[in-house]
C-alpha cells in the first residue's frame, strides 16, 4: 500500500495531472495533454477497484448503456443500438460468463459477478488498453480463478494492465510484472524473476 499504483492509473487516465514527466500511449499520443474523455476516446478503458455498476438495471442494460456506439441525439431518438453494438453486447455477455443472468437486476449479482459486469462494461467500449485495479479483492477462490480466466481471454485481443497484491493470482495472469515502491519501479520482468529479486524479497515478500 502507498506504492503509487492507483495514482499511476489516475495519471494515465487523466484523473490527476503529474507535476512533471509525460505519459505516452502508442508512441505518439501524449496523454498528459489530454482530458479524461479524450483519453478514453483514444482507446484506454479503466475498471476501478470498487464496482460502479447501475444496480437497479439489468445486466444487459448495464452493458448496452456502456456500449461503443453513435450516441448523438438523432441516433438515440431514431431507435437505439446499432446491430454491431448489440452484437458486441452479446459477445461480452459470453466472455464475462453472465449470459444466463443477462435479465437479472445487477444488484442481485454476487460481488465477483459485479466485478465481471464492470469489466464487461469497459470491454464493450472496445478499448485498446484495459486498466484493472485490484479485481479479485474480496472474491472467493472460485471467483478469483474465473477472473484469471476472464482476464487472460480479454488479453488475447487487447492489452491489459492489472494492479494486484495477490501474487498467486498475478502468477496466473501475468506475462510481465512490474513492482513499485514509493512511486518508483524497483523490479520488472517475469514473475519468477520478480520473486527472486533481493529487493522485492526484502520489501514485500519477507525472508521467512
Amino acid at each position: 500500500n502507498g506504492a503509487g499504483k492507483t495514482t499511476l492509473l489516475d495519471v494515465v487516465t487523466g484523473k490527476i495531472r503529474p507535476d512533471s514527466g509525460s505519459v505516452v500511449f502508442k508512441e505518439t499520443t501524449h496523454l498528459t495533454r489530454m482530458k479524461q474523455e479524450e483519453i478514453a476516446n483514444a482507446g484506454i478503458g479503466r475498471k476501478f477497484q470498487t464496482p460502479t455498476i447501475y444496480e437497479n438495471l439489468s445486466v444487459r442494460d448495464n452493458l448496452e448503456l456502456s456500449a461503443k456506439q453513435d450516441k448523438s441525439v438523432r441516433n438515440m431518438l431514431l431507435g437505439g443500438m446499432s446491430a454491431s453494438a448489440r452484437e458486441s453486447v452479446d459477445e461480452t455477455l459470453e466472455v464475462i460468463g453472465l449470459r444466463e443472468k443477462e435479465s437479472w437486476r445487477a444488484a442481485l449479482l454476487s460481488h465477483g459477478e459485479k466485478q465481471w459486469l464492470e469489466i464487461g462494461m469497459v470491454v464493450v467500449q472496445d478499448p485498446d488498453l484495459l486498466l484493472v485495479d485490484e479485481p479479485v479483492a474480496g472474491m472467493t477462490d472460485r471467483e478469483t480463478e474465473n477472473t484469471a480466466v476472464l482476464l487472460k481471454r480479454i488479453a488475447e485481443e487487447r492489452s491489459v494492465l492489472v494492479i494486484e497484491h495477490d501474487m498467486k493470482f498475478v502468477r496466473e495472469i501475468a506475462k510481465r510484472v512490474t513492482v513499485l515502491h514509493e512511486g518508483a519501479v524497483i523490479c520488472e520482468g517475469s514473475i519468477d524473476h520478480v520473486h527472486a529479486d533481493p529487493q522485492v524479497v526484502e520489501l514485500y515478500l519477507g525472508r521467512g
